[in-house]
């Protein structure tokens, strides 16, 4: 069973690249919310204004061959707004800062994966759309959304542990602000399937 790693998020099998999935609808946390037992995907307000309780995300990040496919559909959010969207290396928390920072398939030396709180690099040769995983998404008059992405890695031995909205409408590529993208609103935690004859993950 894949478990939570504070340095390298989902701790995976080192030799079959895994699919990633979150299926969940937003509520906001509770006192017990974290010591729950996990019957289904934690998903998580933080800023119920921008996130309301019951808006629905789903994320799939599908390997084939030596790279993934991440895909992620919102519903119930603001009526034509963006959010930023990263994947993180931590799962879930009551306390948004535990998520750690953005998931990186190279680590930047600079930032502390282990460190409690928000720390994100912000140095463009690893805070960019191809080292770490963006899913900025625009939702349409209703509120529903989706956004795709192809990432040039899979994941193996290590993971993100969840995928984090943000109040920024896009993630920032400016110099010396590569990567950020505002205040958490929303989480939603990633769980990890191993495909029983896909090695490589290869479809």
């Amino acid at each position: 069973m894949p478990t939570a790693c504070a340095y390298k998020g989902l701790s995976l099998d080192s030799v079959t690249a895994m699919t990633l999935h979150a299926d969940g609808t937003l509520a906001q946390p509770t006192a017990d919310t974290a010591a729950r037992p996990n019957t289904g995907t934690l998903a998580i307000t933080y800023n119920p204004a921008l996130a309301p309780p019951g808006a629905h995300v789903s994320v799939l990040m599908r390997p084939h061959e030596e790279s993934t496919t991440a895909e992620m559909t919102v519903s119930g959010l603001l009526p034509n707004r963006g959010y930023a969207a990263h994947g993180n290396v931590n799962a879930c928390s009551p306390n948004p800062a535990a998520e750690g920072p953005t998931y990186q398939n190279r680590i930047d030396p600079a930032v502390n994966p282990t460190a409690i709180g928000q720390q994100k690099s912000t140095n463009p040769e690893y805070a960019n759309p191809s080292n770490e995983v963006w899913l900025d998404v625009r939702t349409d008059a209703s509120g529903s959304g989706t956004s795709r992405t192809t990432l040039p890695f899979v994941f193996t031995d290590r993971g993100p542990g969840a995928v984090v909205l943000y109040d920024a409408e896009v993630t920032n590529t400016a110099p010396g602000q590569a990567g950020q993208a505002g205040n958490p609103v929303a989480c939603v935690s990633l769980s990890a399937v191993q495909p029983r004859d896909n090695p490589r993950g290869s479809m």
